[in-house]
């Protein structure tokens, strides 16, 4: 198996709440995208926003509604890398309401002082 190539066996499924950072990410193709930099997550009312993940292009943002699965071994988005916006205040200027707030988060975290 090549660092691009998922592993058959991602394990059982988990919650995003123990979704640790450097987890690997996959699309359905099974191609490695990066791996898990952050979740976001508002988690007082346990819901899950969405991913930071960082990538050999730079930092992405996988919408909640882009996750296919969250699982002990890997993480499986519904679209390639290429296709994940990056959080800039330029990608924020054109997101819509919906998709908009989640991208605010990922860049409000990348910002922020460490």
């Amino acid at each position: 198996m090549s660092d691009n190539t998922a592993p058959e066996d991602l394990g059982a499924p988990q919650s995003f709440l123990v979704l640790a950072d450097g987890t690997p990410v996959y699309d359905r193709a099974g191609d490695k995208v990066g791996t898990v930099e952050h979740v976001l997550s508002d988690d007082q009312d346990e819901i899950f926003h969405g991913l930071v993940v960082k990538t050999a292009d730079g930092h992405r943002y996988a919408n909640a509604t882009q996750v296919d699965g969250l699982f002990e071994h890997g993480v499986i988005v519904a679209v390639p890398a290429a296709e994940l916006p990056e959080p800039s205040e330029e990608t924020l200027a054109r997101a819509d309401d919906s998709f908009g707030d989640g991208l605010r988060r990922a860049w409000n975290w990348l910002i922020q002082p460490k």
